[in-house]
């Protein structure tokens, strides 16, 4: 069974830094892409950025110079370096990974960030 936890999520001040990191347990076989979701009450979720093969990065445009998604040093870990955050970042982040075997996508259970003064 493979599960993946995420961490770091919390409180902070508009303009502060969060780093989120995401780790999966079990094994999982050929991950293709690593990302983070996130969701708001009454809203969407959203793609807020991902990593693939070849470390090709992907961002949305409301994170695109705040956010950095980078590997963890251990296999199947993800990290997201939240800088200048701001209130509309309030939300659920979800860590995924997608493998080509068997075209799956697994989920966490979601750590909850909150920006306010």
């Amino acid at each position: 069974q493979v599960q993946l936890a995420e961490s770091g999520g919390g409180l902070v001040q508009p303009g502060g830094s969060l780093r989120l990191s995401c780790a999966a347990s079990g094994s999982i076989r050929s991950i293709n892409t690593m990302g983070w979701y996130r969701q708001a009450p009454g809203k969407q979720r959203e793609l807020v950025a991902t990593i693939s093969t070849g470390s090709i990065t992907n961002y949305a445009d409301s994170v695109k110079g705040r956010f950095t998604i980078s590997r963890g040093d251990a296999k199947n870990t993800v990290d997201l370096q939240m800088n200048s955050l701001k209130p509309e970042d309030t939300a659920v982040y979800y860590c995924n990974f997608w493998t080509p075997f068997g075209n799956s996508n697994y989920w966490g259970r979601g750590t909850q960030v909150t920006v306010s003064s």
